[in-house]
């Protein structure tokens, strides 16, 4: 009985304890209790998802999945982790407006003549030097209207389009000159001409071509001063003498103030080159200082202004440097100032040149396009556009300007590692896609001068690669074979937008420009064809498509077939890897993320300098800062940049720019 009892007991307690769970768990309408499901989350699979999240969604209720079936999960949590981090590419972008462009008739120039240098009075080891050393045979149209000129020892304005051949206008009737005097020149004489560049790297180009019309008369001997070499050598040299003398404006003055045996008694040429350069860089006190050295040990000298654009303070320059000069402008035809002309005359003439400064003259072999793009693509926009022109057409060598010195490292860095690294379809057995080809290269005011000559020399002699660089490397420089001009950051005048695209198409080779803009930037089109400077579109979607022939950009998913079309939503898609992989490497280090920070604020100041009349289509409050992180690698806009080290805390605070 004892043992019924007990037996009945535990039944009882039993039911009563089922009953209180089943109470508990039904609905307070008195509804059937509802079955617990497991909520799936992608959590589930990611590889870093931990014990809290496992338990948090019901993991241990369900059967543990089999040990090969998780290892593909969590690879395929892997190849997808990017997408949890990275933001829309494509969302709450502005829209991409309509460029209603007038049909301008652009200023043209008939860059060559079928005159040859045998028809100057000139020596007969020049013109052989001419045809053979430097393979020229006939002159161009500004060699043909400036030599003549000079050779009578005439001052002269000279304004042309870049890549037209004005150092040989003024080189050859120097060296003429100079050989042809009746006693043998010695070194110990010192300078006998003087020429000002506005840079280094074209102190060194033009260097490089007077040494060569030199190269018969061995008796006269060229030299370089520029900053970044050290002074005791270039005193040296100065106290051996040098007869041609090819500066910056910066240096020359150094040495005027510090280097006694340098002296100008005999100097009879003053050539300044890149005018207008020279005056925006801030030489203009410099050029003053030098003009008054001169002067005050010799007054009478022949003296050439040469630039490829007439502004006010070229103007100004000719007004106190220039004496009754002939004014010689290749563009559409030539005007000459008569040589028995008036003052008041001259200054008519020099108002009305100022006039048609704002028309200039393109060279007809040279496409340029414009590209509009939202800021938070413009990084991948970019990358693409390299992809397209210097892997899979190959065959070009591109040149791309930036705002300042601080992007160009920063970008330098992130595409060598990004596009030029160890790639996935090299490791699956596809070295035609490999971009181990792409040779990137970079220069701007910053970098130490040997260095700078280094890079320069590099990208000179190679026949491909990408140089990343400011204006530094926008004016005068003959680079040959460049194909493509591509403007990040749009110049602050349509006259820097035309020394820029100068790079390209010289001496009637083909090529290319780019212009990339925001759309809150479109009316910059229109200000280009104030000035009769025609531009066609170029469409963001058909760069962005062609990362369809780079499967390292490919979304991996399970099953899915090798794609032989455009589809926009995969073009998409891989636009958005490639970000990823961007942003991976910006976040990949506290340093770099600094980095990146440093560089966006680079380009946050250098946009709030854009000139007044500009501020209407370039002004800092148009700017939305999470979109233009983003196009620096970064996730969010960055809090308290101002609070930030100045970027490239290395660099010293100088009076203006380095160069």
């Amino acid at each position: 009985v004892n043992s019924q009892s007990l037996l009945t007991l535990v039944c009882l307690f039993t039911l009563k304890q089922s009953g209180a769970l089943k109470r508990k768990l039904q609905s307070p309408h008195g509804n059937p209790p509802v079955k617990r499901k497991r909520k799936l989350s992608i959590n589930t699979f990611r590889k870093g998802a931990t014990e809290a999240d496992r338990r948090e969604e019901g993991s241990s209720s369900q059967k543990p999945l089999p040990k090969k079936q998780l290892t593909d999960k969590q690879n395929e949590g892997q190849k997808n982790k990017h997408f949890i981090k990275t933001s829309s590419l494509f969302k709450n972008n502005p829209d991409i407006p309509e460029i209603h462009r007038k049909e301008v008739q652009q200023v043209q120039e008939n860059v060559f003549t079928t005159d040859s240098f045998s028809q100057l009075d000139l020596h007969p080891h020049l013109i052989s030097t001419i045809n053979t050393v430097l393979n020229i045979c006939s002159m161009t149209s500004v060699q043909k209207q400036t030599i003549p000129v000079l050779l009578q020892g005439r001052d002269a304005l000279v304004r042309s389009q870049t890549g037209s051949g004005k150092t040989l206008a003024y080189g050859i009737p120097l060296v003429q000159s100079l050989q042809g005097m009746e006693s043998k020149i010695q070194r110990s004489d010192g300078p006998y001409a003087l020429v000002l560049v506005p840079t280094r790297e074209l102190a060194l180009q033009s260097f490089d071509t007077i040494q060569k019309l030199l190269k018969p008369f061995t008796w006269i001997v060229p030299g370089v001063l520029m900053g970044g070499e050290k002074r005791k050598s270039e005193k040296a040299r100065l106290r051996k003498g040098i007869n041609i003398l090819i500066s910056t404006p910066g240096r020359l003055v150094d040495h005027i103030k510090s280097t006694e045996c340098i002296h100008f008694s005999r100097t009879q040429w003053l050539i300044i080159d890149e005018a207008d350069r020279i005056l925006d860089l801030g030489f203009e006190k410099d050029v003053a200082v030098i003009l008054n050295a001169l002067n005050a040990e010799r007054e009478t000298r022949q003296n050439v202004l040469l630039s490829a654009t007439l502004t006010e303070g070229v103007t100004r320059l000719a007004d106190i440097s220039l004496n009754d000069p002939i004014s010689i402008s290749i563009a559409d035809e030539i005007q000459k100032v008569p040589q028995a002309a008036s003052q008041t005359d001259r200054e008519a003439s020099s108002s009305l040149n100022c006039m048609e400064q704002e028309n200039f003259a393109v060279p007809d072999t040279l496409q340029q396009y414009v590209m509009m793009v939202p800021s938070k693509l413009k990084l991948v926009t970019l990358a693409a556009f390299i992809l397209q022109k210097c892997k899979f057409e190959k065959r070009h060598k591109m040149i791309i300007f930036f705002s300042s010195c601080e992007q160009v490292e920063f970008y330098h860095e992130l595409l060598v590692k990004v596009l030029s690294g160890g790639s996935e379809s090299e490791e699956a057995g596809h070295p035609s896609l490999s971009s181990g080809s792409l040779r990137f290269l970079r220069l701007h005011g910053d970098m130490e001068q040997e260095e700078r000559t280094e890079v320069f020399q590099e990208f000179l002699k190679s026949k491909t690669g990408i140089l990343l660089c400011t204006d530094v490397a926008a004016r005068g420089l003959d680079l040959p074979q460049v194909t493509w001009i591509v403007q990040y950051n749009a110049p602050a005048s349509p006259a820097e937008y035309i020394h820029r695209i100068g790079r390209t198409a010289r001496i009637g080779c083909r090529g290319s420009s780019l212009l990339v803009l925001a759309p809150s930037e479109a009316g910059y089109v229109s200000l280009l064809a104030s000035h009769k400077i025609n531009v066609s579109e170029l469409k963001m979607e058909k760069v962005l498509a062609s990362l369809m022939k780079d499967d390292r950009f490919k979304l991996h998913r399970p099953g899915s077939k090798k794609s032989c079309g455009k589809n926009p939503q995969e073009v998409r898609e891989r636009a958005t890897v490639l970000q990823t992989k961007f942003e991976n490497l910006v976040h990949s280090s506290e340093g770099n993320v600094r980095w990146a920070k440093k560089a966006l604020q680079s380009f946050l100041c250098a946009y709030t300098t854009y000139p007044r009349d500009l501020k209407h289509i370039f002004h800092i409050k148009s700017l939305h800062l999470g979109h233009v992180a983003k196009s620096f690698g970064l996730r969010d806009a960055p809090q308290n940049l101002t609070a930030l080290p100045a970027a490239g805390s290395k660099r010293k605070t100088k009076p203006r720019p380095k160069r």
